[in-house]
């Protein structure tokens, strides 16, 4: 975006220069389509390859400003402290491209994890870090660079000061409101780039559009965020809500997200897109431009494009037009961002090659899809893989019913080994990482699905924290160990036991509550502690607001006092509660918390985010730690 970029308001007069600057640069950008200014007879790939950092206790690592300072090279900033980026080098696509990217990938990634050991920090290769909690998603962990903090302030204002609401149905339900863009740094991903030539963008781009299902659906990495089991590919729902720029208040018109897949079909070329995107979407951010691009032009120069370079970056299509100058001369890109980051760099390279490949060989197979495929359809496909991964059904050429499974074996997979041959790729290269491809999709087993096996293997031992991070252990421990498809489901003991996996309260709480209001009786708290087997009872307001706590002891001085409900005396549950308990919140250390219910003489505490109530943790969920110690302690005296 570069170090001027402004998300603050600025004055008519500058607001009109930077639209005058965006509007001369789709000129510009015309005018060198019309005179074929643009690099042809030479096909680029390049990846972006983004990650998060993790702590001893598989937790975000705030460390990203200190393990930078360590590196030299293709390393950048993202949007939170607990993620970097490493734009690798495009290289051309032939040979034994895929195999000299894989190498270079991880290269890079060595040299991050290096950087990032000397600070006590390990990197993960995943969708949607399992051990991710909603506390972690606030401003505090924003890294501090103007033009991210110019980012939110420029969505804030664009949503009118509404909350962003995230809600996501899957096996679980996730439905939570935040303030701020930080939900976004949930996500990381593989971006894969294919430079094409003007001419054949319109063919090229359609078809990436339709390929993308059956690709998203064998590279889903991505099914489990705050606890909960939603989409194979939940990074697609997420992204798309976490930066939303529509209001809940226009609910009448119809508005398009900035995170979107489209609405039709490119019908001339990247102009379509291009001017699409500026008639549609407002400038979010603003910058100093400093070129006339068609004083370049006359010139005999290539203009940078600056105002449209930026207001590009701010609307993020799933597979996305880009311009670029490298060596000093114009190409187009698509963008392909559907991909997850990880479990592997193989994995990785693999989805890349699969992508590439299927997306050249289906242009040259089925040339204009516009006749044989409804968009709508494309658009569906799209959503569905990345609800279902593998087990999706798609409509296909001429709206034929075909499984995931059985479109990429059959079809996907012959084209894309077409797709690379014709552009010159070492057989060798073809075949290893298309195989992974093929195994993995016979296997079933996807980057998604062995989260979720690893997850149902650990049922019923540990808490959900312990096995939170088992799988982001396990994830790092077997990323050098092939590909996903050959993983061992992960197992509890490789969360680290119980000194990594209690350090914050939101790591034991309970979230499942069962809860009365003020004004219910209190018979209806006597039968949720028999029922339920609780010895607790929250009190909240219409608005969830926590407004009092009944204990098991309340009810049993109400009974020592005479009370019967078969005589219709029932008080009510404000009568007998204990208003405006002591709370902590989510990110409190345990210590802390204990010392808390030790200096109050309670034994449970709520805890509330926000004012809300989110959960509750009392005695007897310390006792597994206790139970632990207890028992580290004996092992070390014998």
């Amino acid at each position: 975006m570069g170090q001027d970029v402004s998300g603050q308001a600025r004055t008519p007069a500058e607001t009109r220069a930077y639209t005058r600057a965006l509007l001369r640069d789709v000129r510009a950008l015309e005018r060198m389509l019309a005179q074929g200014c643009f690099e042809t007879g030479v096909r680029r790939i390049g990846v972006e390859q983004e990650m998060f950092l993790v702590n001893e206790a598989w937790r975000p690592a705030t460390t990203a400003l200190e393990i930078l300072e360590r590196l030299r090279g293709p390393f950048t900033t993202e949007l939170a402290l607990y993620n970097l980026e490493v734009n690798v080098e495009p290289r051309v696509l032939e040979g034994r491209c895929f195999t000299d990217l894989q190498r270079r990938i991880e290269e890079l990634v060595d040299q991050v994890r290096e950087a990032a050991a000397q600070v006590g920090t390990e990197v993960a290769l995943m969708g949607i870090l399992p051990t991710l909690a909603k506390s972690d998603v606030t401003l505090e962990n924003i890294t501090p660079r103007a033009r991210y903090h110019a980012l939110n302030e420029a969505f804030a204002r664009a949503r009118g000061g509404e909350p962003y609401k995230l809600r996501i149905q899957g096996s679980d339900e996730l439905y939570t409101e935040h303030d701020s863009v930080m939900l976004e740094s949930c996500n990381t991903s593989f971006q894969v780039h294919l430079q094409v030539e003007p001419d054949e963008f319109r063919d090229v781009y359609n078809v990436a559009q339709v390929v993308t299902a059956p690709v998203l659906a064998a590279a889903v990495n991505s099914p489990v965020l705050f606890g909960r089991a939603l989409w194979k590919e939940t990074r697609i729902a997420l992204f798309q809500q976490s930066i939303d720029t529509r209001r809940g208040s226009v609910h009448v018109r119809d508005m398009s997200p900035r995170v979107r897949f489209g609405e039709d079909w490119v019908h001339r070329g990247a102009t379509d897109l291009i001017e699409e995107d500026v008639a549609r979407f407002r400038v979010l951010l603003t910058r100093e431009v400093t070129e006339d691009p068609l004083q370049v032009l006359d010139a005999g120069g290539v203009p940078s494009l600056q105002a449209l370079s930026l207001h590009n970056g701010t609307v993020y299509r799933w597979n996305r037009p880009c311009y670029g100058t490298g060596g000093g001369v114009p190409h187009l890109r698509i963008e392909c961002r559907v991909l997850p980051s990880g479990p592997s760099v193989v994995d990785e390279v693999a989805n890349a090659a699969f992508w590439i490949g299927l997306v050249l060989g289906a242009a040259e197979e089925y040339g204009d899809i516009r006749q044989r495929f409804d968009f709508s359809d494309a658009k569906s496909n799209f959503l569905a893989a990345a609800r279902n991964g593998l087990r999706s059904g798609f409509r296909w050429l001429d709206g034929s019913p075909v499984s995931a499974t059985e479109l990429i074996v059959d079809e996907a997979l012959p084209l894309a080994r077409a797709g690379l041959a014709d552009a010159g790729v070492d057989p060798d290269d073809v075949e290893r990482y298309l195989g992974i491809i093929h195994e993995r999709v016979e296997s079933g087993q996807t980057g998604a699905r062995w989260l979720v096996r690893s997850l149902q293997g650990m049922k019923g031992h540990g808490t959900r924290s312990e096995r939170l991070a088992a799988l982001t252990a396990g994830s790092i421990a077997r990323e050098n160990l092939g590909p996903c498809h050959t993983w061992s489901v992960a197992d509890l003991r490789e969360a680290g036991g119980w000194r990594l996996n209690y350090e914050r309260i939101e790591q034991l709480m309970t979230t499942s509550l069962f809860t009365v209001h003020e004004e219910e009786l209190v018979d209806m708290v006597a039968f949720l502690m028999h029922r339920k087997n609780i010895r607790h009872v929250l009190v909240e307001d219409d608005s969830n607001q926590l407004v009092g706590m009944v204990s098991y002891r309340s009810v049993l001085r109400l009974m020592a006092e005479g009370f019967d409900a078969s005589q219709g005396d029932s008080p009510a549950v404000r009568d007998i509660m204990v208003r405006d308990p002591v709370s902590v919140a989510p990110e409190t250390p345990t210590l802390q918390a204990i010392d808390v219910m030790r200096r109050h003489e309670v034994s449970a505490l709520p805890v509330v985010n926000a004012g809300k109530l989110v959960g509750i943790v009392s005695e007897s969920d310390f006792l597994p730690l206790a139970y632990d110690l207890l028992e580290g302690h004996l092992e070390t005296r014998s």
